[in-house]
């Protein structure tokens, strides 16, 4: 017969014993829940990348899984920082840059301004007036 002042931790007499019980659900549940928090960590760039409509999506989605499976946190910061910040277009400028100069040197031949000079190693080249 067992005292009444046994604390309730302590199995019962017919075998059941509260504090396994549940230790076995808080184990289980804390390990679902670190799990889950894992994966949603490492999905994180391939969320800001799909939120944003980011060009490298594919890229930032590799990196991510590559970091997921290696275990190696430098592909999942590489993968943060091509998700976050854009790569800045530099063509935009540049091809505006030579449209602009393309219309300019039209503008200018057709006005008779600008005209190449010739290169002196060409032999076919015309001569200018004055040239001897």
């Amino acid at each position: 017969m067992a005292p009444a002042y046994l604390p309730s931790y302590i199995a019962a007499a017919d075998g059941s014993d509260f504090l396994f019980n549940f230790m076995a659900v808080f184990t289980i549940g804390t390990i679902l829940l670190i799990g889950v928090g894992y994966l949603t960590l490492h999905a994180m760039p391939e969320k800001m990348a799909h939120e944003s409509n980011h060009s490298q999506m594919q890229v930032v989605g590799i990196l991510a899984l590559l970091a997921l499976f290696t275990h190696n946190n430098l592909f999942w910061v590489v993968a943060i920082l091509v998700a976050a910040f854009r790569m800045p277009d530099f063509m935009t400028p540049l091809n505006s840059i030579a449209s602009s100069l393309e219309i300019a040197t039209r503008g200018a031949k057709a006005a008779g301004g600008l005209t190449p000079a010739p290169d002196p190693a060409d032999e076919d080249a015309p001569k200018r007036d004055g040239e001897g």
